[in-house]
């Protein structure tokens, strides 16, 4: 059984090495040079700044973590050894309660993770050639709506 909290600051180490492992296991467009430059910026930068939600077991160990910025999903990732489980629904679900709108932003080149918010009612609404860091790997950016709306 999983459950979500608010991510600790000793949650970092294990939080990389669940960006570390589903990036390997879904991003295989990245080539060497740039998963080095985009892991050193995950680990140094962005993971000990933000804060995060983290789906854990029931030894509160992070087996996924979600990221997000107002109504905008930033990062979720998943453990390649815990994919499937239903973590990612598990975060989403949770951030997007009590939402209108929720956005996020994901590369075209990882089919698993565009399937995924399909499949939770995400749609395309625009698409950028480049990455934010002017890295040539397509973004699809995707909009959600409440059905209330």
């Amino acid at each position: 059984m999983f459950r979500t909290r608010q991510a600790k600051p000793t949650d970092v180490a294990r939080n990389f090495e669940i960006w570390r492992t589903a990036v390997e296991a879904t991003h295989h467009f990245l080539d060497a040079a740039n998963l080095e430059a985009i892991g050193k910026m995950v680990a140094e930068e962005y993971l000990p700044n933000a804060e995060f939600t983290v789906a854990v077991d029931s030894q509160d160990l992070p087996h996924a973590f979600l990221g997000t910025s107002g109504d905008h999903v930033d990062a979720l990732f998943v453990h390649a050894d815990s994919r499937g489980m239903g973590l990612g629904r598990l975060l989403l679900e949770g951030f997007r309660a009590g939402k209108d709108i929720v956005t996020v932003d994901v590369n075209e080149q990882n089919p698993d993770a565009t399937g995924f918010y399909r499949r939770l009612g995400f749609k395309v609404t625009s698409r950028s050639e480049l990455d934010d860091q002017g890295r040539p790997y397509p973004i699809l950016h995707l909009r959600w709506e409440s059905p209330t709306i």
